[in-house]
């Protein structure tokens, strides 16, 4: 009979409000992934699922609570790549432990960012910027929305691999990233897609990769780093996960809801909308994913000389 209680657990759950925690501020990019979804799961579940906004500490702070809350699917994690797969390896380490702590539920999206230059910088593809920094060391500034950030390590990453050098110019926000583009302090970065383009379209700056892989749905003519340096990849993806220890029947069910939401047709025009590419994987996809985010994040983390 011990397979009743997870049968019971998924036929009752869930039975009052779920609690969405978001490790990042109310309103923000992140927010406008979680939302819709949020609502469509209160209205195939039957129950509320409530955002509550977590910030602080680049997102560990929110994940740290999830970590230690009880295992009953009634607190939740939106998950990010970040405070998951990056922090483990800076030298200020989160109080979790994600291989210990977490149970991962599905991929939802893949959020891929874009590698800019300013409409007058001497490349115009891929191969001809690669060509141009290697040939340039230390002459070429990128910018990143923060040391650590995906957007940090994409650019020490790609110098690494190719063995040359940028210099990295650190910002507390995309927009000052694209002021900076724009007025000549700096001169490439890898940002959000949603946050650029319009700038891309007015030909004020030049799209040359993205960052996932390979190519993504809105951009299909642009191609991924990966295709002039194998296996690249900055994915600052966007999950969900529980505290360690819940009821696989409750993660089943919340996998399967998801994975329906994400063939929604009016779901997946909010997420392309919105630069990113709809996932909704499978849990043990999920955790490989995950394993393989942390060794590939390490090696970025030495690759950026994080000291503190």
């Amino acid at each position: 009979m011990a397979f009743q209680p997870l049968a019971q657990a998924q036929e009752a759950y869930p039975s009052k409000a779920v609690i969405l925690i978001n490790p990042w501020a109310a309103g923000g990019p992140s927010e406008a992934i979680i939302r819709p979804i949020a609502e469509k799961l209160t209205q195939l579940l039957g129950q509320p699922f409530v955002i509550e906004a977590k910030p602080g500490a680049n997102g560990t702070i929110g994940t740290g609570m999830v970590a230690h809350a009880k295992a009953d699917g009634y607190t939740l994690l939106f998950a990010n790549a970040g405070p998951i797969t990056i922090s483990p390896s800076l030298p200020n380490k989160p109080a979790y432990d994600v291989n210990r702590d977490f149970v991962p539920i599905t991929q939802i999206v893949s959020a891929p960012t874009l590698l800019v230059v300013r409409a007058d910088f001497p490349a115009k593809t891929l191969a001809e910027f690669i060509d141009y920094i290697k040939k340039n060391p230390n002459k070429v500034a990128y910018g990143s929305v923060g040391i650590g950030s995906t957007t940090h390590l994409a650019g020490a990453t790609l110098a690494e691999r190719l063995g040359t050098e940028m210099i990295h110019i650190p910002y507390t926000g995309s927009s000052q990233i694209n002021t900076d583009l724009l007025g000549g302090q700096i001169q490439t970065a890898f940002v959000n897609i949603a946050g650029v383009m319009g700038l891309v379209s007015e030909g004020k700056l030049r799209s040359l990769a993205v960052s996932t892989l390979k190519r993504v749905s809105v951009l299909p003519n642009i191609p991924s780093v990966a295709e002039q340096v194998p296996e690249f990849e900055m994915n600052s993806w966007y999950g969900l996960m529980a505290p360690a220890n819940t009821p696989v029947a409750i993660t089943q069910k919340l996998n399967a809801s998801i994975v329906q939401i994400l063939k929604m047709p009016e779901i997946v025009s909010r997420i392309r909308d919105n630069g990113l590419e709809v996932e909704g994987t499978t849990p043990e996809a999920f955790s490989a994913k995950i394993k393989s985010d942390l060794a590939n994040y390490a090696n970025s983390v030495r690759a950026a000389k994080i000291k503190d």
